[in-house]
């Protein structure tokens, strides 16, 4: 893991097409700013780990109905994860 240290309103750029810019900084929490392609999504980790389960669980239900595959093989491991849209949880910013 690379650990970089900033300070408010300093950015670092993820492969030419993502910004991180420390928006502010109030004691133990950071608000990070995210400029990245909307083709991208960008979630907090908890929401992401929500988005995978229901997207696992629509997959197995699918799976038992007959209308998916075996989760042997990668493409259907990835399919899984696209399946379920993002909910908007409090405190989630979208772009869309």
């Amino acid at each position: 893991m690379l650990v970089l240290s900033r300070q408010r309103d300093e950015s670092i750029i993820i492969n030419d097409n993502i910004v991180v810019t420390v928006v502010d900084i109030r004691g133990d929490k950071v608000r990070l700013g995210i400029d990245a392609p909307s083709e991208i999504p960008v979630h907090r980790r908890e929401v992401h780990e929500a988005i995978q389960r229901e997207n696992l669980k629509v997959f197995e239900m699918k799976k038992r109905k007959g209308l998916g595959g075996s989760m042997s093989d990668d493409s259907d491991k990835q399919y899984a994860h696209k399946i379920y849209e993002s909910p908007q949880l409090p405190g989630e910013n979208y772009r869309h």
